[in-house]
């Protein structure tokens, strides 16, 4: 196959560049196009939820302000106190002038209904009843209940309408009540005040603020539906709607989600006030169908424009390419079709006329080459162990041109080169032989080939030897302590590589070369003792000491084996810490330091082991020992008996203790079932279970989040009410069999806890039975 000519490519490749920006700014136009409208619409939506709620909750506002003004009124504060009759028809008139007042302002108000369980009567709109006669008497008592004095609930709207036989179905089905418990302030609550708004009347104030592509719905805090366009969806849960509570994560915002498989975006508000969500449901294509129009006038236009470049495009070509064809016919052989070049372009023939010259010539430089850099580096690698003899040394530099070397110098060095890694560096280990690469090329580029030989990778460092004709120690030190400082600095600045230097001592002889290659790395062993970032030679090195450090914290080490047997992970770390710190301080050698360093990690084995805790369970493959030894950095060492041991150790150990805590729990509350009738105290538990009663303590509560004594009384209520309502037992023998003194201080718990007596309790749960009874019979 034919390639493409130079024209042809000259072509397409001005058309590609032209296109690509006319495509991109019709791309970048369209984007932001839509991305504003989409703003302009997003922000629409929340300020009509913001005036939605403020609206919905002004009417709230202003209902809860009149209740409270009719509840300070004398008039049912009286009436509150008192039976109502027939021959109290004043008192009746004035609360029904006191119920006309509320509902004489624009709030939407169905209802007002004022309730008093203590002397059994209710009054509504249509009139004064007596409470036990009205058919939803048990569902409007059931709203004493409510935690809060004051609470606006969602009620079925028969509840307010069943006395009367021409609405005996309510317009719309349900009712947002504000609830408040009377008489207020009062810790005994006997009475009601209702106030009622139809969910159809706050459904069309809602709807007078939204357009057709719009849906809003409103829910309270516990998560029931108030207000939706379909009434059936009301008072159910907001689920039933579409919509994911997990989606509602802030106090306000806006979402892209699937509802009823139609895209829409969802604007949502919690009130602070309420505890209500106010939510705006958009389609998105009603919303975007603005932004396609864009789309298509934008398209039309780059259309336009690239139709325009490609004619451009092909003029200027052909009028640049006229220079190459006139090159083309000078050196001939293209325009004959020769079989050389059919499958070549332009330039390509050209390139390989010059080239063919040099082709051969090259290839085999570049081989030669090749094979000598490695077989110069495998000589350095054996002579930097020791695998190279003194009489062969010589005569293989020679070899490797480096006579100028072996001729004028007199005094040499190793210098070891390391990379620091640590957690605040930018490197991490997994690129170490590409930065160890990149620190060769800087050695070479930055020492002069007179004063080096060729620096290798070897074990993780970079080795190089470098050399003086001076034979006084002192200048040579200068030199090479100048050189390694602005290698160093070179590293930081061109890589932001922190690197570690060990020197040797000077040498004379090529065959010291494997010793002094060796003090290099014990050199840089200091590394443990010094920090990071070092340059420090051999002699420098406190290697003459011949005294043995043996001290070793083992009030610390127990106090940590402690912390992880009982799954303290910060106090581990923290010990951990402190045990290092007390190592490192010592005066050690870099070999001393492995002596405690390899204690502390076998007596760790040594508490696995005993727990029985296997190697395989810290999920680590290799030797721990192997790791430890080749680590040379406190940081590390730290960071690794961390991450490889203990956390590990101490996640094994929690997991434990969470198993073992829930199920001493459980035998716990068994306990507590079965002898709860009996003078049951935490010790005797402790007794019978063999445990230390404090600790059963501690374990009780972590599991239960209340105390033992809590959780005693909690059951015994439990079967208290149990007794009173399905039972005839005395109250003082009820008291008696749950460890009470006398039955005064069972009732006035009872009271404390439930709001009423044992008797009145009883009394309640016999006249819900009584009265099931009757409609029973009557229904017979």
């Amino acid at each position: 196959m034919r390639s493409l000519n130079y024209l042809t490519k000259m072509t397409i490749f001005g058309c590609i560049l032209s296109t690509i920006p006319v495509i991109f700014i019709g791309i970048f136009a369209y984007i932001t196009a839509t991305n504003e409208i989409q703003k302009n619409v997003n922000e629409g939506k929340r300020q009509l939820i913001m005036q939605i709620n403020s609206n919905v909750e002004q009417k709230l506002t202003t209902v809860n302000h009149t209740m409270n003004q009719m509840l300070a009124s004398t008039v049912l504060k009286q009436a509150m106190s008192q039976s109502l009759a027939a021959s109290d028809f004043m008192l009746y008139d004035d609360l029904r002038n006191e119920i006309r007042h509320m509902q004489s302002f624009d709030i939407k108000l169905e209802d007002v209904i004022l309730l008093n369980q203590r002397h059994n009567w209710l009054i509504k709109n249509s009139g004064l009843y007596e409470l036990d006669q009205y058919k939803y008497a048990d569902q409007l008592v059931e709203l004493m209940n409510l935690p809060e004095y004051t609470s606006w609930v969602l009620t079925p709207s028969n509840f307010f309408y069943s006395e009367e036989v021409s609405r005996n179905t309510a317009v719309c089905p349900y009712n947002i009540t504000l609830v408040k418990q009377l008489p207020a302030n009062s810790i005994d609550m006997y009475g009601l005040s209702l106030a009622t708004i139809p969910t159809c009347s706050l459904q069309e104030m809602v709807e007078q603020n939204i357009d057709s592509s719009s849906n809003v719905i409103v829910f309270d805090d516990q998560s029931n539906i108030l207000i939706h366009t379909d009434q059936s969806l009301i008072g159910q849960p907001i689920e039933a709607a579409g919509i994911n509570l997990n989606e509602l994560t802030e106090m306000s915002g806006q979402y892209d989600t699937q509802i009823n498989q139609t895209d829409s975006t969802v604007t949502y508000y919690k009130s602070s006030t309420t505890g209500w969500t106010y939510m705006s449901i958009s389609s998105i294509v009603a919303l975007t169908a603005e932004s396609n129009k864009i789309g298509m006038y934008t398209l039309y236009i780059c259309v336009g424009i690239i139709f325009l470049c490609f004619l451009l495009v092909w003029l200027g070509t052909k009028q640049f390419y006229s220079p190459i064809r006139r090159l083309l016919l000078q050196i001939g052989g293209i325009e004959h079709g020769e079989g050389s070049t059919r499958n070549s372009n332009e330039f390509q023939l050209i390139s390989e006329r010059v080239h063919s010259l040099f082709q051969s010539k090259s290839e085999l430089e570049f081989q030669v080459q090749q094979h000598l850099h490695q077989v110069r580096t495998l000589f350095f690698m054996k002579a930097y162990q020791g695998q190279i003899k003194a009489s062969e040394m010589h005569s293989q530099l020679q070899q490797f041109g480096y006579s100028y070397q072996l001729e004028h110098w007199n005094t040499m060095e190793v210098i070891a080169i390391q990379i620091d890694f640590h957690p605040s560096s930018s490197h991490n280990i997994q690129d170490i032989d590409l930065l160890l690469f990149a620190l060769h090329n800087v050695l070479e580029e930055l020492i002069p080939t007179e004063q080096r030989l060729a620096p290798i990778v070897l074990d993780q460092s970079v080795v190089v030897i470098i050399g003086t004709p001076e034979q006084e120690s002192a200048i040579f030190h200068s030199m090479q302590y100048s050189l390694t400082e602005t290698l160093q600095q070179q590293m930081q600045h061109i890589l932001n590589l922190q690197i570690s230097i060990g020197i040797s001592t000077p040498f004379h002889e090529l065959s010291n070369i494997g010793n002094a290659y060796r003090e290099g790395l014990d050199a840089l062993k200091h590394r443990m003792i010094l920090g990071e970032g070092i340059i420090i030679q051999y002699n420098q090195t406190n290697e003459k000491r011949n005294v043995l450090q043996l001290f070793y914290p083992q009030q610390i080490e127990n106090e940590l084996i402690d912390a992880i047997k009982v799954a303290e992970a910060d106090q581990a770390k923290e010990l951990l810490s402190q045990f290092l710190y007390s190592i490192f301080q010592s005066d050690r050698s870099p070999q001393e330091f492995q002596f405690p360093l390899t204690r502390l990690l076998n007596n760790l084995v040594i508490t696995m082991q005993e727990s029985g805790i296997t190697l395989k369970q810290l999920d680590h493959q290799g030797s721990l020992l192997e790791q430890l030894l080749r680590i040379q950095h406190k940081q590390e060492i730290e960071r690794w008996f961390w991450k490889t041991v203990i956390h590990p150790l101490v996640t094994i150990y929690r997991n434990r203790q969470d198993t073992q805590y829930h199920n001493l729990s459980e035998k716990i509350i068994d306990l507590v079932q079965q002898h709860y009738d009996t003078d049951l105290t935490l010790e005797e538990c402790a007794s019978r279970l063999h445990y230390n009663a404090n600790y059963l303590s501690g374990v009780f509560r972590k599991e239960t989040n209340v105390s033992f004594s809590d959780y005693l009384t909690m059951y015994r209520f439990k079967m208290a009410k149990k007794w009173l309502s399905e039972s005839n037992i005395a109250i003082k023998d009820i008291a008696a069999k749950l460890q009470y003194n006398n039955s005064q201080n069972f009732i006035r718990s009872f009271r404390k806890i439930e709001g009423m007596t044992p008797g009145q309790y009883r009394d309640k749960f016999k006249t819900t039975e009584e009265r099931i009874d009757k409609g029973d019979t009557f229904t017979q």
